[in-house]
């Protein structure tokens, strides 16, 4: 079935909370370790958002993209993919979406800002051109107490 990339509505946030919430559940792979309120995954996926896509396959949304601005010109990237039923490749149709939609905005570099214990999270970015910009030492405190570097990527668009 043919993937495809479009902008994320608020009749998606049901979805999107449900892949975002299991990851989170599994822990390791995201910094947030509590679980979103549909409101509270609308407000920010979407209405803190300078761009906020979905990758779909068939009817069913296969993964969510946000990006925010946190200098001009440079977007911090958000991004999860369903790891219940995956699908290969989904990360990559939405990633070009966003990139693109970075590009149209005036962009000129997209960060990714990962914990260094996501070892999935570090090989995707790299895989989407995502190059080691600084490595934060200790920047992320996990409930359970453990402190983690936080590494940053950078996209050039």
């Amino acid at each position: 079935m043919t993937l495809f990339a479009r902008e994320m509505t608020r009749a998606d946030v049901p979805a999107c909370l449900a892949i975002i919430n299991h990851i989170i559940s599994l822990g390791g792979s995201t910094a947030y370790e509590d679980p979103y309120t549909e409101t509270a995954l609308g407000d920010h996926y979407i209405g803190d958002a300078v761009t906020a896509n979905v990758v779909v396959e068939g009817d069913r949304i296969v993964g969510f993209q946000s990006t925010f601005e946190v200098e001009p010109g440079v977007y911090s990237i958000g991004s999860f993919t369903d790891q219940q039923n995956p699908v290969r490749g989904a990360g990559k149709v939405v990633t070009d979406k966003t990139k693109s939609d970075c590009r149209a905005l005036g962009g000129h570099s997209i960060i990714a800002k990962i914990t260094s214990d996501n070892t999935g999270g570090l090989a995707f970015y790299s895989k989407m051109g995502f190059e080691d910009e600084i490595v934060i030492p200790h920047d992320h405190i996990r409930k359970n107490g453990t402190a983690v570097d936080r590494i940053i990527k950078r996209y050039v668009l």
